[in-house]
């Protein structure tokens, strides 16, 4: 787990760099409503807190939580979304090792569908630092503060909303919101998880099956569709570099407990949310998918495990027993 913050530091950097202070205040209240909500369930369930408020589960959680939220959201809504995580997410099932479900995306997901307004008030980058909004205003709306001069749409937002308009792809584009081959700053961002994802694979904390499936089904399907109509479908690197497909394929998928276990299940697993990830992001009715994409297939994961069970060695695969 010490190991999964380490990865996520070049792409936390990028994001402060390009989303300002308000994504540390983030990871501060998530990590800190997922250790209170931990401690407060041990101490219902009768268990010792130590081990596990030690164990650095609840802060990973709170931090990946953080990072799928808007970086200005109101601080409820941080508290709010880490209790949620740790509830339903994670002790309602037995606590550690027992959930199906992997807690920072349900935590998102809940907030996400009770608070749509306020989750998706996005700051724009550009509106940011090119324009030098201080940092006294952006800090105001950690604390609860509307200021509008701080928000603008995401990429995928923007990109679908304008598409809903009919405006092509290249038109869409010209925007100040996109950089050179996705959305300004979200591309950066997405290079940062890469790097830490590598580390984890080369460590051999994560397969590389869960992210090449997830990824690899992504483009495969944004490929497709591009080369049929590249004037209202986007390319794959937008898709990929985009939103929280990095963060999801190295961090968010490859829940050790939520997961597939098996290898052919794993590139399944994988495969299955990337699928699901571009069909919502374009035709479904949020821009972003990844969290809907990993808690469906969640429901799967029983499912995929039984029939990717990996022969035993020294026998027969029960076809060829017949």
């Amino acid at each position: 787990m010490r190991d999964v913050l380490l990865a996520l530091l070049p792409g936390i950097a990028l994001y402060v760099a390009f989303f300002g202070p308000g994504v540390l205040i983030n990871i501060a209240l998530c990590s800190a409503s997922c250790l209170a909500f931990e401690a407060l369930f041990l101490k219902l369930l009768q268990r010792p807190l130590a081990p596990f408020l030690s164990d650095y589960t609840a802060i990973v959680t709170g931090t990946l939580l953080a990072l799928a939220l808007p970086p200005y959201a109101p601080w409820w809504v941080a508290v709010l979304g880490g209790g949620f995580a740790m509830s339903l997410g994670k002790h309602l099932y037995g606590g550690l090792g027992y959930n199906p479900f992997n807690p920072a995306m349900v935590g998102y997901i809940v907030m996400l569908i009770s608070f749509p307004e306020v989750m998706t008030r996005w700051p724009d980058p550009q509106l940011l630092w090119e324009e030098a909004v201080p940092l006294a205003e952006q800090l105001a709306a950690v604390g609860g503060a509307r200021i509008d001069a701080l928000i603008g749409a995401t990429p995928l937002d923007h990109l679908r909303t304008q598409l809903l308009l009919n405006r092509s792809i290249g038109e869409v584009q010209e925007h100040a919101v996109f950089g050179v081959l996705a959305g300004r700053g979200w591309e950066w961002i997405s290079l940062g998880w890469l790097l830490g994802g590598l580390w984890l694979i080369r460590r051999g904390h994560i397969s590389w099956r869960i992210p090449t499936g997830l990824l690899g089904a992504l483009a495969l399907m944004a490929l497709l569709f591009w080369l049929i109509d590249a004037d209202r479908y986007a390319s794959p690197l937008f898709h990929v570099l985009s939103g929280g497909a990095m963060l999801g394929a190295f961090f968010i998928a490859t829940d050790p407990v939520s997961a597939s276990t098996t290898p052919r299940g794993r590139l399944l697993f994988g495969a299955g949310i990337g699928l699901l990830t571009y069909v919502i992001r374009s035709w479904g009715g949020y821009p972003d998918a990844i969290a809907f994409g990993v808690l469906l297939m969640n429901i799967g994961v029983p499912l995929i495990d039984q029939y990717t069970k990996p022969r035993v060695y020294g026998q027969k695969r029960r076809e060829e027993s017949l």
